[in-house]
């Protein structure tokens, strides 16, 4: 059997010679009802910019400021992957100065963009350095098991982990070359985009210097989560990831795959399984139940919703950071 897993520091350099490889693909708009292009187009700048989904949305309008108007086109408490465009939605795509999104990510995303904002379309994923892969792990296999498994991958199959936002230093990657991106389609503007990013950046090294404190010294190494989501956080923190589903949360795993984690989780000294938000827990707590360990949530952040712990990304990571800190049992 094939527990999920996301390969950490010591094989980033293999995972990163397929960052160019396909991302996983399969992961109702709101930027078609929030109003048309011109009518949200008020800033200094007059610039429309629609996001994909959250994480783009917010780093766009930290970098944008009030120069730019920018909507989402994943409706808050909608889960990201599946994604579904209304005419709305692809007419606000199309009158946009700018289409941020996630090649792979967010499929009927990936038509639309080539079809109908061609010229407009950015692809955060070139800035985010997508190196992680979702392999196969074979926990538990003989020395001949995992010889029959040692050439998948090879041909450049392995899906690609879209979930750069986890580790912070990578989304201000993505705030910075939003500026240029900003700065060619409003020049006038292209000083408080530069000044914007340096802002967005400074929080984000801030984040992450607090994580990397608050993770240091951890007893548990082992991250059980819903679906594979956490794989650019456990790298960049030192941990390794199991997901119970694969990168995206409709792929639901066999009943022998879910005994075997749960026998991971106690073999690990796991003691905690991670639920998330805008997934059923279910899976989850049968996993936690069958190990005799407890639950909390992780915000995988593809979405805010009314349960989010916090108002914007800074502080649900920073809730994530608390909610780790318990469960990994770090000092």
């Amino acid at each position: 059997m094939a527990i999920s897993t996301i390969r950490t520091r010591s094989t980033i350099a293999a995972a990163a010679a397929t960052a160019g490889t396909l991302l996983l693909a399969g992961c109702g708009g709101s930027a078609g009802s929030s109003g048309s292009t011109e009518e949200a187009a008020e800033g200094p700048g007059g610039l429309t910019v629609v996001a994909g989904f959250y994480p783009l949305e917010w780093a766009a309008a930290r970098v944008g400021g009030d120069r730019v108007e920018v909507s989402s086109l994943t409706p808050p408490g909608a889960e990201a992957h599946d994604l579904e465009l209304t005419p709305q939605d692809v007419a606000a795509m199309s009158e946009a100065d700018l289409l941020v999104y996630l090649e792979g990510f967010q499929p009927a995303l990936d038509e639309a963009a080539e079809n109908e904002a061609a010229d407009t379309a950015w692809n955060a994923g070139q800035a985010a350095d997508l190196s992680l892969t979702a392999e196969p792990g074979h926990e538990g296999e003989t020395a001949e098991e995992h010889a029959e498994h040692a050439g998948e991958g090879e041909e450049g199959e392995e899906p690609v982990d879209p979930h750069f936002w986890l580790d912070p230093t990578r989304l201000a990657a993505v705030g910075d070359a939003l500026a240029a991106e900003l700065s060619e389609a409003d020049p006038d503007g292209a000083a408080a985009y530069e000044e914007n990013a340096a802002a967005l950046r400074a929080d984000l090294e801030s984040l992450d210097a607090e994580m990397q404190a608050g993770l240091a010294n951890c007893a548990v190494h082992t991250l059980v989560t819903s679906h594979d989501a956490f794989g650019y956080l456990a790298n960049r923190y030192g941990f390794e990831v199991v997901g119970i589903s694969g990168l995206s949360p409709s792929q639901e795993p066999e009943p022998a795959q879910l005994a075997e984690i749960a026998t991971l989780v106690r073999e690990r000294g796991v003691t905690t399984v991670y639920t998330e938000t805008l997934v059923d827990p279910a899976v989850a707590e049968t996993v936690a139940a069958e190990a005799g360990v407890r639950t909390a949530v992780l915000d995988p952040l593809e979405g805010l919703t009314d349960e989010s712990a916090g108002e914007d990304y800074l502080e649900v990571m920073r809730a994530n950071l608390a909610t780790l800190q318990e469960g990994q049992s770090c000092s």
